[in-house]
């Protein structure tokens, strides 16, 4: 089973599939279902599978991680689509961010494809969740059938995510009037950000999250003026916000415009953090199989879906997006054996 994973993600890993140029690697996936007798439904460059034996009237558990990969960083060592071969670690872009669960949901899923449970299975593998693009889940989700509650495959050492903060990227503008500076003329927009991000900094958000704790707000990028004797008439600064499940993304943008001079502008509203209750099945599923679970800090294809979901995978989130990209044989051992346990303790 774990010889199938590793060569089917050295396959991918010798594939491009940066967001929005999956077409390969989704061929290659859906040729290798397809092999095994497994009919695979295809929206874009997203795939998604149900098992044989599929009953409208149970629910369904889908099984999601993605195909795209983010674009390399300068500092691999080796060419990140023909990375040196060893027996028990696979490398190269993609391998740990998210081919490692890529590959095990399909084991999985295979491993269930024939047998009866007390709950339907799906395997849904979709495009440009790096880049949040309208071709990913946000397409894909209106194609499948209702979903009952999901597991997110991302790498999280097999450890399980309750909850994903969101993420709320604000754009501010603080306006002047520019003058020359020996003169004292002028309105200096440098001030006006100084003030408002004074305010920001005190401000406390006052619904606190049992489980995410405070809405989190830092100021990551100031930019102002040309000239050293020019006072500036704007000033540019950014927000990055990690709000938790009490706050929509839209009523904080409103809460800061009412505290502030600066003009305010969201990157997105649709990074909204996500929660599973506790006691629902899935929660109840880790606690009986003995899975530790968190908050996770980073989002994922989970704010694209209405169902609870948990995340969980093989390999290290610390490895992603970052030079010489590698996940370990066992690891995917460790995420098939994993998967499975789950599945077979999961009561829906």
């Amino acid at each position: 089973m774990t010889v199938s994973a590793a060569e089917l993600l050295r396959e991918m890993v010798s594939v491009c599939s940066f967001s929005g140029e999956e077409s390969a690697v989704a061929d290659m996936i859906q040729q290798r279902l397809f092999l095994q007798g497994i009919g695979v439904s295809r929206v874009g460059n997203n795939l998604w599978a149900t098992g044989r034996h599929f009953n409208p009237s149970l629910p369904v558990l889908m099984l999601n991680s993605h195909l795209d990969t983010v674009r390399p960083s300068s500092g691999y060592t080796f060419e990140p689509f023909n990375p040196p071969f060893t027996e028990d670690v696979v490398r190269g872009l993609g391998s740990n961010d998210a081919g490692a669960s890529v590959v095990s949901m399909v084991e999985t899923f295979c491993y269930f494809y024939e047998k009866e449970l007390p709950f339907n299975l799906l395997l849904a593998l979709s495009c440009e969740e790096e880049n949040s693009g309208p071709g990913g889940m946000s397409l894909l989700y209106k194609s499948l059938p209702q979903i009952d509650c999901a597991i997110i495959g991302e790498p999280t050492k097999m450890e399980a995510a309750v909850a994903e903060r969101g993420l709320l990227v604000i754009d501010a503008v603080a306006h002047g009037v520019s003058g020359h500076a020996a003169r004292e003329e002028g309105v200096n927009a440098i001030l006006i950000a100084h003030e408002d991000i004074s305010v920001l900094r005190g401000l406390e958000f006052e619904r606190v999250s049992p489980l995410m704790g405070r809405v989190k707000l830092s100021v990551t990028r100031i930019e102002a003026g040309r000239e050293h004797n020019v006072i500036p008439d704007k000033c540019s600064f950014t927000l990055d916000i990690r709000p938790n499940e009490l706050y929509t993304n839209e009523e904080i943008v409103n809460l800061l415009k009412g505290k502030v001079k600066s003009e305010l502008k969201a990157r997105s509203l649709t990074n909204r953090c996500s929660i599973t209750p506790e006691g629902h099945p899935l929660v109840k599923c880790t606690e009986a199989c003995g899975i530790k679970t968190y908050v996770s800090p980073t989002t994922s294809d989970w704010m694209r879906v209405t169902c609870p979901a948990v995340k969980m995978g093989p390999g290290d989130s610390s490895r992603s997006h970052r030079a010489d990209e590698f996940v370990k044989v066992e690891e995917l051992q460790a995420g098939i054996e994993g998967y499975i346990k789950f599945i077979n303790n999961l009561k829906l």
